[in-house]
């Protein structure tokens, strides 16, 4: 599972943990705005806004799993399982695969009202990439640098929801992991107060006592409920080491550790690599499982008029800084 956020201090941040226990061997993937953009139903894209994403580059085309463009706007798909209904082609819709909503926006849109504008026209379609790379059941969060969005398709239809607090994980509905919030408002970043009786004296015997209650499992509701406390709570400086390095301490509070999600067959998942996105400076940054040093590639130092995928391998061993 996963889980998507965003954050604002003098820039705009974006990204998230991709949860799963294997890996696809993942690049950081720059799709210049000459690159053809190739779909299944509607017509191809062969001019466009530069993308910086995170992707599995089979057949010469990229499979977002996060990205942001040029313009500063960014996307991220998350599993979805059960929920997720993608539809039959419609004659007066863009008949969109899911592997390529990312794109389809991003490609598109310079911001949220943009992309709402696009979403209008949207019918999200069952079409598997390949025989051997089925769709998956996905929901999306799309942000720019003053709001965020959620999407899903459902057996109702397409639902886009306002993302008021710019955080997405799982199941449930996004409708259903907002109003769950309601049953934590009681908790707080200061010491609590006895609420329980006037004629009882508690002691506050340790720091932190005002979170009391805060969801401390791995499951997707309440990884939710605890990175919205955790970054609607947080602090930190303007500067770009201090913002960046604060938005993967809100990712590294739900992060997913080896042994602890059995997924059978002697497979666990992990947190596979943890990015953050500078939506105005177009710099992707990483981390992953096994190497905690944050690793970054910017945009704008590629050619982003050529018609060629860039693509970086991700850098997985442990780097260690020795003192003496």
């Amino acid at each position: 599972m996963c889980t998507a956020i965003t954050y604002n201090t003098k820039n705009h941040y974006f990204g998230r943990n991709f949860d799963l226990e294997y890996s696809y061997k993942e690049t950081v993937t720059i799709a210049p705005r000459n690159y053809p953009f190739k779909f299944r139903k509607v017509k191809n894209i062969n001019s466009h806004y530069a993308i910086i994403g995170m992707s599995y580059v089979t057949d010469n085309y990229p499979l977002y799993y996060d990205a942001i463009n040029e313009k500063g706007l960014g996307m991220a798909g998350l599993n979805f399982p059960n929920n997720a209904d993608y539809k039959e082609e419609q004659n007066d819709k863009d008949n969109i695969a899911p592997f390529e909503f990312i794109p389809w926006i991003l490609s598109q849109c310079a911001n949220i009202e943009e992309t709402k504008e696009l979403l209008k026209k949207i019918n999200i379609v069952k079409i598997n990439f390949s025989d051997e790379l089925l769709v998956s059941p996905l929901h999306w969060i799309i942000s720019d640098r003053e709001q965020s969005i959620t999407v899903e398709c459902v057996k109702e239809g397409l639902k886009i929801y306002d993302n008021p607090v710019g955080v997405l994980t799982n199941n449930p509905t996004f409708d259903i992991q907002m109003f769950n919030l309601n049953n934590y408002m009681n908790l707080s970043t200061e010491p609590p107060i006895n609420n329980f009786s006037k004629k009882l004296n508690f002691d506050i015997y340790s720091r932190g006592m005002g979170a009391l209650g805060l969801p401390g499992d791995l499951s997707s509701a309440s990884r939710f409920v605890k990175a919205t406390f955790t970054k609607m709570n947080s602090l930190s400086g303007t500067s770009e080491s201090e913002s960046i390095s604060q938005f993967f301490h809100i990712l590294g509070s739900v992060e997913q550790q080896r042994g602890c999600v059995h997924m059978g067959d002697n497979k666990y998942e992990i947190t596979i690599y943890c990015s953050c996105c500078n939506l105005d400076k177009g710099i992707y940054y990483y981390i992953t499982y096994e190497n905690s040093q944050i690793t970054g590639v910017d945009m704008y130092k590629e050619n982003l008029d050529t018609d060629t995928l860039i693509s970086y391998d991700l850098v997985k061993g442990q780097q260690i800084l020795m003192q003496n």
